[in-house]
């Protein structure tokens, strides 16, 4: 009997050991959102509950995502998920490609008619401010403006002061530095949510890309807004913010927003493919993909400037010469599978800007007339419409 007991316990413990370095060598990391493919074995009658009276459970239990979660026999079946939930599998990707090309084509739609309108807005400033000046308004405007100055609290008037100081700071500012500070602000609203532990879930869920997950056509443009280690964002921030002065000058206020949020989307698809066909589903976040086309339009646009390192001055390189670095190296690490960035969503997002500055511009954006006249027309139709549509701001 001691003999046999032995023999028992040995045979169980190698086993387990088989079992662990099975888990140990699979590749694919499991998270909550993906279904479990194991089965279980069915659970023998217990005769004690039917003379008892007991009802027997027979629903499976549940995971954290709401799947149900099955086991199989050991030694009967294979570890691992389903061919069903297989990542290879490619109709998982028809989804998040149709919410590239309409979200894309949204927003080059959305910023042609913010465009007309900020035009519209202007021109209709201009024309108000020549009539007060005409009307002799301006000089009973600066009465009124004295007599409420004075009416004001030692409290309210350094209030008052110190909108009037960010307000004349942020008419300081370019408007591509303006741009990037708008964006600078939700990336650091979104690094404060990571860091709440009741909103880590959330945050998981729609902030993280994964072709894995059961959420993938959100997190595609939340995700380029999205930076956990404060590091990540700082670096990504500092690009944008020096580049964007250029990048607008390019292309105006309105082009420049449409470019960088159909990037962002663009190159978490270009990722979606690849960790598809190589099956390394791990979520990837950060706005790197739209800030690498930022980065490759100005440098095709103007591949003679001189760049150089902030830690580096003493070096400098023109910006051809930096684009040909930066994609050669992410090259190398989708080739040779580079996990520390998302190597995929880089080289996404610099060819979209490269193609944008060389071909898109043309195929896209002078071609965007037919929505105005026809936002126009709406508009002219509206109660209090009208007007007619002035110029375009940015180039043509």
């Amino acid at each position: 009997m001691a003999w046999s007991g032995c023999f028992v316990k040995l045979t169980k413990t190698e086993w387990i050991n088989s079992l662990s370095a099975v888990s140990r060598g699979c590749r694919l990391t499991l998270h909550p959102q993906q279904r479990c493919g194991f089965r279980k074995e069915a659970r023998k009658p217990e005769p004690w509950k039917k003379d008892r009276g007991i009802a027997e459970d027979k629903k499976p239990p549940t995971s954290e995502a709401g799947d149900a979660v099955t086991l199989r026999k050991p030694g009967l079946s294979q570890m691992g998920p389903s061919p069903r939930a297989s990542p290879r599998h490619t109709g998982k990707l028809l989804k998040p490609l149709m919410f590239t090309i309409g979200f894309t084509g949204c927003s080059f739609g959305a910023a042609a008619i913010l465009q007309y309108e900020s035009l519209k807005s202007r021109l209709q400033t201009t024309k108000d401010k020549v009539e007060a000046e005409q009307n002799g308004r301006a000089s009973q405007d600066m009465t009124y403006w004295h007599n409420w100055w004075n009416q004001l609290t030692n409290f309210q008037k350094q209030g008052v002061l110190l909108l009037s100081f960010v307000d004349d700071f942020w008419n300081s500012l370019s408007e591509g530095q303006q741009m990037a500070t708008g964006i600078i602000a939700i990336n650091a609203v979104v690094l404060c949510c990571w860091r709440i532990p009741s909103m880590q879930r959330l945050m998981l869920k729609y902030f993280t890309a994964n072709p894995a997950s059961k959420t993938q056509c959100l997190p595609m443009i939340l995700s380029t807004f999205s930076h956990y280690s404060v590091l990540h964002m700082v670096a990504n921030m500092y690009v944008l913010w020096t580049f964007s002065s250029s990048i607008v000058s390019l292309l105006g206020r309105e082009q420049f927003l449409a470019v960088y949020l159909s990037a962002g989307v663009i190159s978490s698809m270009v990722s979606y493919a690849c960790k598809t066909a190589t099956g390394r589903l791990h979520p990837s976040l950060g706005a790197s993909g739209a800030i690498m086309a930022v980065l490759a339009a100005v440098c095709t646009k103007m591949p003679e400037a001189k760049l150089g390192i902030i830690l580096l001055p003493m070096l400098s390189f023109t910006a051809g010469n930096a684009l040909k670095a930066i994609v050669a190296v992410d090259a190398a690490g989708l080739i040779m599978g580079w996990r520390l960035f998302d190597h995929a969503a880089h080289l996404g997002g610099a060819i979209f800007g490269v193609w944008y500055v060389a071909y898109g511009h043309k195929l896209i954006w002078r071609k965007r007339e037919p929505l105005v006249k026809a936002w126009h027309s709406m508009r002219s139709q509206a109660p209090g419409g009208g007007g007619r549509p002035g110029g375009r701001s940015g180039p043509v």
